[in-house]
């Protein structure tokens, strides 16, 4: 292999002679390999450490810093990268010690080399254009690592984002479609009161909207950076007024409306906004997961379970039983939430074990929440097109179960009173029969009335006004009550 000879503090390497990269990117390839998942599997973070690097030398030049030459050739290659090139050269595990400074002289290198041959030169010849003197400068690892973070968390919930949008639209259109089908709402696996099959899919679509708004707004919390902060946010090594240009220029590149912190040595060292946003994800996860659960309830045995739905069938289910097929999306729904509940923990203890002016563990919680949003978006793509979009109702089973349960007696407690409900529930429960053959076996109530009561309309929704005031404040007992013809058929 072809190399080129490279040389740091710690002496000399031999680096691919086709390498982008160079030796601080060597070195720290060699030193972690801990995840085997390296920078280059998260293109929103090169893209993000580009924008940051352009946005600092367009700041550089304005202060004479660099070059006009130096200054295009850096602009150049921040856009080859911005632009999804080279990002193969990214090799560095996103695991890492130091901060982020392996990430950070990844791309301070993979720029330069890129810069130097659009100028003519040879890789390596830093002499013409250093990775730190020139593609560094006025910046450091603790302000260019975590600016890129924040803006590439926000360019990777760009993209999820309409993902979970859609995922709730076809949980929507699925209210629609199982309006009319009624079915018994269950508290602790018992029979509650009767519900809709779209009710409950409106309540699944109703809760995964909300985190679409909580995703939104913890962007707004990472829109304040420390970039111009550079070691621990004192801004050395910078002109006066660096930062507030330097923020200027990345939120014209970027398109995000980023700020300068209020307080630089706070910002550089916090990593609250993170934490925040790690635990929408935890949240949304933990909605995702129970929404799974749910399902996978619903459509039960086929026959010996619930049965209610049907999932789409996506593949055999065992290499034993022949015929059976299982709820596979939803399973692999709820590994995926699981792993993002525990990434969240990961994100809290490492946001924790920050020291004095720096959170050296800030590697792997950019590692966890991009993995996290990576994993929730397809995970609600998978779910959308691979089982909601095909879920089918099970009308009959739904109607059979309504018929047979004691549930529906909750209807009738503002009519018979709630002592006359227990002891009718309680015998159907015993006996087998149904609540409206025990009802009208007593006459508490005629056919007529029955019927009219345990209409679906009324059973799922509110009581009617007019009816509330019809009631009456004492309950008939089971022998003071006989059919009376002039309600009889009405």
């Amino acid at each position: 292999m072809n190399t080129r000879s490279e040389y740091d503090l710690l002496g000399t390497l031999d680096v691919p002679a086709d390498a982008f990269y160079g030796i601080q990117t060597l070195r720290a390839a060699n030193n972690f390999s801990i995840t085997g998942v390296a920078i280059s599997h998260f293109p929103e973070l090169i893209k993000a450490m580009a924008m940051v690097k352009a946005a600092a030398a367009h700041t550089n030049f304005e202060y004479k810093l660099l070059e006009e030459h130096q200054t295009n050739a850096i602009l150049s290659a921040c856009q080859e990268l911005i632009d999804g090139h080279y990002h193969n050269q990214f090799i560095v595990d996103v695991i890492q010690g130091g901060a982020g400074t392996s990430t950070n002289m990844n791309a301070n290198e993979v720029i330069a080399n890129i810069a130097l041959t659009k100028m003519g030169y040879q890789k390596g010849d830093y002499k013409k254009l250093h990775p730190n003197d020139h593609v560094n400068r006025s910046q450091s690892t603790n302000d260019a690592y975590p600016t890129a973070a924040s803006l590439s968390i926000q360019f990777a919930a760009d993209a999820f984002v309409p993902v979970l949008s859609s995922l709730k639209a076809s949980l929507e259109e699925k209210g629609r479609e199982f309006a009319s089908v009624l079915k018994m709402g269950r508290t602790q696996l018992q029979d509650a009161v009767p519900m809709t099959l779209g009710q409950e899919f409106d309540a699944f679509a109703v809760n995964l909207g909300e985190d679409i708004d909580r995703i939104q707004e913890a962007c707004t919390l990472l829109c304040e950076v420390n970039l111009g902060g550079t070691a621990i946010g004192t801004g050395i090594n910078t002109p006066a007024g660096y930062a507030k240009k330097a923020v200027d220029h990345l939120a014209k590149i970027s398109g995000k409306p980023v700020v300068p912190a209020t307080n630089l040595v706070e910002a550089t060292s916090d990593m609250g906004a993170f934490v925040f946003f790690s635990g929408i994800l935890k949240r949304l996860a933990t909605k995702l997961s129970k929404m799974s659960n749910d399902l996978r309830l619903l459509s039960s045995g086929p026959r010996t379970g619930f049965g209610e739905i049907k999932l789409p069938e996506m593949q055999p289910g065992s290499s034993i039983m022949p015929g059976k097929v299982n709820p596979v999306i939803p399973e692999a729904m709820n590994q995926t939430a699981y792993q993002v509940i525990a990434s969240d923990l990961a994100v809290t203890l490492a946001a924790e074990a920050g020291q004095l002016q720096l959170n050296a563990m800030e590697p792997m919680i950019i590692y966890n929440l991009l993995n996290s949003i990576k994993m929730l978006k397809e995970a609600c793509h998978m779910m959308e097109h691979r089982c909601i979009r095909g879920i089918e109702a099970n009308v009959d089973a739904c109607a059979a179960h309504v018929e047979n349960s004691i549930g529906i007696i909750t209807a009738l407690v503002p009519h018979i009173g709630y002592a006359n409900s227990s002891r009718i529930a309680r015998n159907a429960l015993m006996s087998g029969a149904t609540i409206k053959a025990l009802i009208l076996e007593e006459k508490l109530l005629t056919e007529a009335q029955l019927n009219e009561l345990l209409k679906p309309e009324n059973m799922i929704s509110p009581t009617p006004s007019a009816q509330t005031s019809s009631q009456t404040s004492s309950y008939p007992s089971p022998s003071s009550i006989s059919p009376s013809p002039t309600t009889e058929g009405v």
